[in-house]
């Protein structure tokens, strides 16, 4: 018998196993909780969908934990570029779409927890620019483009002129443009906005110590499950009653929702293979290159830990890319750069890819147009579809979740809680700069 069989034979004595019938149905495998911990929610994923709807629960006064079986923000957070989007690549067609306005007062709010002026308090979170730029190819449809860029956008752009342009962008032939997202460094948020919340966090082991049971509920009412978790270093047994279930997981969605016996199907993943640089003469930089209706070039840069500058390039490189090998991306995307940027200096250059996919609701392979949420008795799947979201879906859940709940007092989500104590706690990602092994040159 392994560790973990030990451990879930002693859970037995946490609850009482039913054997009878109701209704004609057998309901043996059904359990009636009598020593579980109760909570409001339990939240699964610990990326910036999960805590931002910790933070967003326990100001509310719930009774809430985060699950993660990774590392905080590994996937989809820790991948991204970092960008609060506000909209304006949802409408450089000239319409104001569902998308853009679903994701427009996002910046508004990032910017005002960014600036320590609302919850949750972000102020000592990494900024890698206060703003990003714009600029276009000089083809009149991406002119065009631009200008339909302007319509109904709270965060629009504004030109530059000549003297205010970036050095690299000075002798851009079109338009050059400042527009208000910040843009975030994604590892720097996670540990911030973690380290918060240090007590409700802990890490589990969703492969061996992880189990969603039915719980013994009065006829007719909707279906409700317990978690049961192990101690990923002891074995130990935690039961958990948790008003809600929160799957916030990203792609681990998919898992979790078999593992509780829901439906399949419900979540898609659209690839994206990334590209980044690194090199001492590449200049700071944050912004967007527009070819018509779309992100010809999206890059934000950095610094890495030994103080080197990092690109991370996106846009349309990167969904072209999926189809292309490492080798192949590197070249198109080294093309790419030097077609929208004259006068980039690529000597001494080093290369690297990374893949990652976005998790998503199911939408016939299309972008969902807003955050989304699947509810299944007191089961809800979360989706943010951007970064940006994380807020608006945040606040959706917590109001779906709003009936009967804020029994505990704000801030005494698990203080109460002895058993925790032992539990090991997740760390936060490294972004992927810091953990590629495989630099290239072209030179």
């Amino acid at each position: 018998m392994t560790r973990a069989d030990d451990a879930r034979a002693s859970a037995l004595p946490f609850a009482s196993i039913t054997s009878s019938t109701r209704g004609g149905r057998d309901v043996s495998d059904e359990v009636s909780m009598t020593d579980a911990l109760e909570l409001d929610a339990v939240i699964f994923g610990g990326g910036a969908a999960g805590l931002w709807m910790l933070d967003e629960f326990i100001r509310a006064g719930r009774r809430c934990l985060l699950l993660e079986a990774g590392e905080l923000g590994a996937g989809q957070t820790i991948a991204s570029q970092g960008i609060i989007h506000g909209g304006l690549k949802y409408t450089l067609s000239g319409l104001f779409s569902s998308s853009a306005r679903a994701i427009a007062d996002m910046p508004r709010i990032w910017r005002q927890c960014l600036a320590g002026e609302a919850k949750p308090n972000l102020s000592s979170t990494r900024l890698r620019a206060h703003s990003c730029v714009l600029w276009q190819t000089t083809s009149l449809k991406s002119r065009l483009g631009m200008m339909g860029a302007r319509a109904g956008l709270r965060v629009a752009p504004r030109r530059l002129a000549a003297h205010e342009r970036p050095p690299l962008l000075a002798e851009c032939p079109g338009i050059v443009a400042r527009l208000d997202e910040q843009v975030i460094e994604p590892w720097s948020f996670i540990a911030d906005l973690s380290e918060q919340h240090r007590d409700r966090i802990i890490r589990i082991d969703a492969d061996n110590g992880l189990e969603f049971s039915p719980l013994a509920s009065p006829a007719g009412s909707s279906e409700s499950r317990f978690v049961r978790l192990l101690n990923p270093e002891t074995g130990a047994p935690l039961d958990l009653r948790p008003r809600h279930i929160i799957l916030a997981a990203g792609a681990g969605n998919a898992r979790l929702r078999e593992m509780s016996g829901l439906r399949a199907g419900a979540m898609q993943q659209r690839p994206l293979h990334m590209v980044m640089l690194r090199g001492e003469r590449l200049p700071a930089l944050c912004g967007h290159c527009t070819d018509g209706a779309a992100t010809r070039v999206t890059i934000t840069s950095t610094r890495d830990f030994f103080d080197r500058a990092v690109w991370q390039v996106g846009g349309q490189i990167a969904e072209r890319g999926v189809a292309m090998d490492e080798q192949q991306l590197i070249r198109f995307a080294h093309e790419e750069l030097r077609a929208v940027l004259p006068g980039i200096d690529l000597k001494g250059v080093e290369w690297a890819t990374y893949r990652a996919n976005r998790a998503e609701a199911g939408n016939a392979g299309a972008r969902p147009s807003d955050v989304s949420v699947i509810g299944d008795g007191n089961i809800l799947t979360c989706w943010p579809t951007k970064l940006a979201l994380a807020p608006r879906l945040a606040q959706q859940v917590l109001a779906m979740t709003g009936a009967g709940a804020g029994r505990a007092k704000a801030g005494d989500a698990t203080s109460d809680v002895p058993s925790l104590r032992g539990w090991p706690q997740p760390v936060a990602a490294l972004p992927p700069w810091e953990t590629t092994q495989t630099w290239k040159r072209l030179d």
